[in-house]
């Protein structure tokens, strides 16, 4: 049985390794553990920025972050977006991944939000595919652009 928590400091290393476990995110995550834990602090401070983590028995095996939004645009409505989605791979294929949506879907109508949204790599057409079967349109095209060094 896995339960969702709010991360704490001490579940950054599990964390960042469920973030290295794919394609993607082992050329992407190489920063040393001291950025992990800093950018955790920082979001700790933002009461709008929520890590989770999901536990099964002691060990960490799905994470994701939840942002709030309130912004005047679709009518006011306060929006949640959803993030950092992994589930270890072992895991994956049992259910564990419609639960993790689940519990956001929760914590985001609990926050107010009458919207959950997200973008997913472009690439990766088994997320794709998932977010498909769970109800997710994909109604837009995103971009993105790195700013600074």
């Amino acid at each position: 049985m896995v339960t969702f928590r709010d991360a704490t400091r001490e579940d950054v290393p599990a964390i960042v390794a469920l973030l290295r476990d794919d394609t993607f995110g082992a050329a992407r995550e190489t920063a040393e553990e001291a950025t992990y834990l800093a950018a955790f602090e920082a979001m700790a401070g933002e009461t709008a920025n929520h890590l989770i983590v999901g536990v099964e028995d002691g060990r960490i095996v799905a994470t994701y972050q939840l942002t709030l939004i309130t912004g005047l645009s679709h009518r006011g409505m306060r929006r949640a977006n959803i993030e950092s989605v992994r589930v270890a791979a072992d895991r994956r294929g049992q259910g564990l991944g419609h639960s993790l949506m689940r519990d956001a879907e929760a914590r985001a109508q609990a926050a107010g939000c009458g919207m959950l949204q997200l973008t997913t790599t472009a690439e990766r057409s088994r997320a794709r595919a998932f977010y498909d079967r769970l109800g997710y349109t994909p109604s837009h095209i995103g971009f993105k652009r790195v700013l600074g060094p």
